[in-house]
C-alpha cells in the first residue's frame, strides 16, 4: 500500500523532491548557484527593516532576554554584524537561542503588510528578482520574512554585498516602502 505522501504527490513516480521550489532554502540555493544562467530583467535588493519588517525591536528584546538568562550584562555594538562577533565570544552558540526566541515572539512585532506583499507578488509575476538584505543575523531575517508573508517572493537573503552578488551588479537598492510603491 502506498503511503499518504505518495498517494497525494503531484510529482511523477509519487515522490516529493527534497528541495521544493517554493521553499526559501531552495530559492537561496538556486540563486547562489554559480552555474545557473543569469536572469534578465529587474532585480531589487530590499532593505528588510525599511521595507518589509523592522527587526530591531525583536532583536533588542532578545538581547534583554539573553542577558537576563545568562545573568551577564551583554554589551554589544548597535551594528548587528559586529554584535554577532561579540555574542560569539560572550555566549558561544547563541543562534539557536535567537531562532527559538524569534519564532515564538515575532508575531508581537512583525505582521504582514497586504499592500507591500501585493506589490512584491506583482513584481515577481513580472519577472523581477528579489533579494533582501539586513545587518540582522540570517536566522532572524528569515523568521521576519516568514512572519511578514514575503518569504516566497525572495530569492536570496544576506548582507547587501551578498544580495548584490547573487542578483547581479545592476540590482536596484530599495530602502523604504514608499520607494517600493514607486516602482509599480
Amino acid at each position: 500500500m502506498a503511503s499518504w505522501r505518495e498517494s497525494v504527490s503531484p510529482y511523477s513516480g509519487g515522490t516529493v523532491p527534497d528541495l521544493h521550489r517554493s521553499s526559501l532554502t531552495a530559492r537561496r540555493f538556486v540563486a547562489g548557484n554559480l552555474a545557473s544562467a543569469p536572469v534578465t530583467g529587474l532585480a531589487l535588493a530590499l532593505d528588510l527593516d525599511g521595507v518589509l519588517a523592522d527587526t530591531r525591536p525583536l532583536w533588542d528584546a532578545w538581547l534583554e532576554d539573553a542577558s537576563r538568562r545568562v545573568r551577564v550584562e551583554l554589551e554589544v555594538p548597535a551594528d548587528r554584524e559586529a554584535a554577532a562577533a561579540a555574542l560569539d565570544e560572550a555566549l558561544g552558540d547563541w543562534r539557536p537561542l535567537l531562532t527559538r526566541f524569534a519564532a515564538d515572539r515575532a508575531p508581537l512585532w512583525i505582521r504582514p503588510r497586504p499592500d507591500t506583499n501585493a506589490a512584491l507578488r506583482g513584481l515577481v509575476a513580472a519577472g523581477t528578482r528579489i533579494g533582501v538584505f539586513s545587518d540582522a543575523p540570517r536566522e532572524l531575517a528569515e523568521i521576519a520574512l516568514a512572519h511578514a508573508g514575503a518569504a516566497r517572493q525572495v530569492e536570496v537573503v544576506g548582507t547587501l554585498a551578498e544580495v548584490r552578488a547573487a542578483l547581479g551588479g545592476e540590482a536596484v537598492v530599495v530602502r523604504s516602502r514608499e520607494e517600493l510603491a514607486g516602482l509599480r
